[in-house]
């Protein structure tokens, strides 16, 4: 039986068969890590996630987060979750023991925080952020501000954000207006405000610590001039007990379309002129600092949307095996045939493997993301981390952006396949397409990432990184073609290969003068198709680890045929699964990547229409 959440069986087998996580643990820094701990976590983090936290999403959702008194507070039912999560060490579980955390793999957290979002996600955004900002100050902070706030953010003693959108500003970064006067004692005062921040007052914790961007004064306009600060909700003395407010304000809480167990707040800092916040690392080394937690956040988000995309296909499955409705094509004729369950129906079937192959890819994708994080931490080599940190910062926007917008046609896909039942809050796909919806905006709205890849991350290392990934692409298809079971498919692969390439050599060459504004207008499409051919890459990896599995499974068993194959899958789960992971990847094959093709032709016809237009055009 599942856990209407997540398909755990997918997980070991991307983690154990796919990307071999066991390999890591060669490394000297995961050295204690076995297999049987990866299980282990895995099954402690299902347990807290169907246990404790999936049963607070409806009524988070419900309850939402209250503003009174210039107060927040969250769900009720979050509290007791919420310390659980804090016990468990799974707020900072990646981080050094030496802080508190358990060294984890980022591959086998990643897989942990799937379940956690696929069965909460406005609650784990608490934790998340905190340890984010508590990583900064570990890495960039004195120790002095280590002893202050890190040590008891990573507790969940106290919360943490990150402070950056502004009114007017938006995502424009550089254009903040938030100011930061520095004091003879060395410390600033802190004026301006911030919108849009995530978990920026709550009652979880009794204080929060902000990791706020700012400007000192007198330093340059634009991103080169902003400087990152330290800036607690209460000030904390030298002894570690809670001193008084630190003239951090609580304007509003925003009433939002989803996430409403999420606290949403607009900051005021310094209305009475006595915020005072703590340099964290050197002056006009804002953005450079706040990047280093950019990748790893990314990823996350894209997790978050991808995780009740996985929550959200596992109900519309589970509902098809039970709604009975209509009879079955093939006995429409027959006036005495019985209804059938929906998932009978060729158009929830080919709708349903779609799900399914998506949220197989996109699952496969993010934990090797996640895996080459690793690599680059474990490798002994300068080179060797060069290249994976290359491929991280490569793939963190298509992992952001692609596993969210892909989120949202599968929750809307979900609630089709509920048909008018998934629309009401009865059932919970209506909750998970709402929620989803931020995960496309924040952390950098999708278009961004689009141009941040096309724009930046194509050109990186000289084109090594993108370069290194469609050679092991054509190394995949070419594999597949020489099997005479998959060389169908691994032609399908092979020509999206090219298609894709072809595309990426153009942008390249337009990169210089008038002619880039073709790559930004069509970073979008780009990113999209760049996205379906990763996706298709991995399942089709995927299908070579099933096809071996299945054929020891055969010769087990003492089958050839193939009617006796089909008949063992029928009653063998593990056979089933793994002729799933068959079918995801013919399907993706045959079905989608095809289509890459003629949407990189629609790239490189070059219309610039949408520019050219006049805006009076647009209606």
């Amino acid at each position: 039986m599942g856990n209407g959440l997540v398909n755990v069986r997918d997980q070991k087998f991307i983690l154990f068969e796919q990307l071999k996580i066991e390999e890591l643990f060669n490394s000297k820094k995961y050295a204690e890590y076995t297999g049987d701990d990866v299980n282990m976590m895995l099954g402690e983090a299902e347990k807290l996630a169907v246990n404790v936290m999936e049963p607070t999403y409806a009524e988070g959702d419900e309850e939402g987060c209250t503003f009174v008194d210039g107060r927040v507070k969250v769900p009720a039912c979050f509290h007791d979750a919420y310390k659980k999560i804090c016990e468990g060490g799974w707020n900072c579980a990646t981080r050094s023991p030496e802080v508190g955390g358990q060294d984890m793999p980022l591959l086998l957290f990643s897989a942990c925080a799937e379940l956690f979002n696929a069965a909460n996600f406005p609650l784990m955004m608490y934790p998340g952020l905190t340890c984010g900002a508590a990583g900064l100050i570990e890495q960039f902070g004195t120790e002095e501000q280590k002893k202050k706030y890190m040590y008891k953010m990573y507790s969940g003693e106290f919360g943490g954000t990150m402070c950056l959108t502004e009114p007017g500003a938006g995502s424009d970064v550089g254009a903040l207006r938030t100011k930061a006067v520095k004091q003879e004692d060395g410390t600033y005062l802190i004026t301006g405000t911030k919108m849009f921040i995530s978990s920026g007052d709550h009652d979880l914790a009794p204080n929060n610590i902000h990791a706020l961007l700012a400007r000192i004064e007198g330093d340059p306009a634009g991103t080169d001039g902003i400087s990152i600060f330290i800036v607690p909700k209460i000030r904390v003395n030298d002894d570690g007990s809670l001193g008084e407010d630190n003239d951090v304000i609580t304007g509003n809480i925003e009433h939002k379309m989803g996430i409403k167990g999420s606290a949403t707040c607009t900051l005021n800092f310094g209305e009475e002129e006595s915020c005072v916040g703590e340099l964290l690392g050197k002056d006009r080394q804002g953005m450079e600092i706040m990047f280093h937690m950019m990748n790893e956040a990314r990823l996350e988000v894209g997790m978050q949307g991808h995780g009740l995309a996985s929550a959200a296909y596992e109900h519309a499955r589970d509902y098809a095996r039970e709604r009975i409705q209509s009879r079955a094509i093939w006995d429409m004729t027959n006036p005495e045939a019985k209804a059938v369950t929906i998932i009978e129906h060729p158009d929830i079937r080919r709708t349903l493997l779609w799900m399914k192959a998506y949220t197989e890819g996109i699952r496969a994708l993010n934990y090797y993301v996640a895996y080459a994080f690793d690599l680059a931490e474990t490798a002994t080599d300068k080179a060797e981390a060069k290249k994976w940190k290359g491929v991280v910062e490569l793939l963190t926007p298509i992992c952001k952006a692609f596993s969210t917008d892909k989120a949202m046609e599968i929750c809307s896909y979900a609630i089709d396949i509920y048909g008018g039942y998934g629309y009401c809050s009865e059932y919970p796909v209506e909750q998970y397409l709402r929620d989803t919806k931020i995960t496309t905006v924040y952390e950098g709205t999708n278009g961004i990432q689009a141009l941040d890849l096309v724009g930046r991350k194509l050109a990186q290392n000289r084109g090594a990184s993108i370069k290194l990934l469609f050679e092991e692409m054509g190394t995949t298809a070419a594999i597949l073609a020489s099997d005479s079971d998959f060389a169908m498919l691994g032609a399908s692969l092979g020509k999206a290969v090219e298609a894709v390439g072809g595309v990426t050599l153009q942008f390249k060459d337009m990169a210089q003068g008038a002619g880039m504004i073709l790559p930004i207008l069509n970073a979008r499409p780009f990113l999209e198709v760049l996205g379906d051919l990763l996706v298709g890459w991995q399942l089709l990896q995927a299908a070579q680890v099933a096809k071996a599995a299945l054929a020891k499974i055969h010769a087990e068993n003492g089958i050839e045929t193939q009617p006796d194959k089909r008949a063992l899958a029928r009653n063998n789960a593990e056979a089933a699964f793994y002729e799933g992971k068959i079918a995801s990847a013919r399907y993706f094959a045959t079905t989608i990547l095809p289509t890459v093709k003629g949407r990189c032709l629609g790239i490189l016809a070059g219309d610039r229409t949408p520019v050219e237009m006049l805006d009076a055009s647009f209606g």
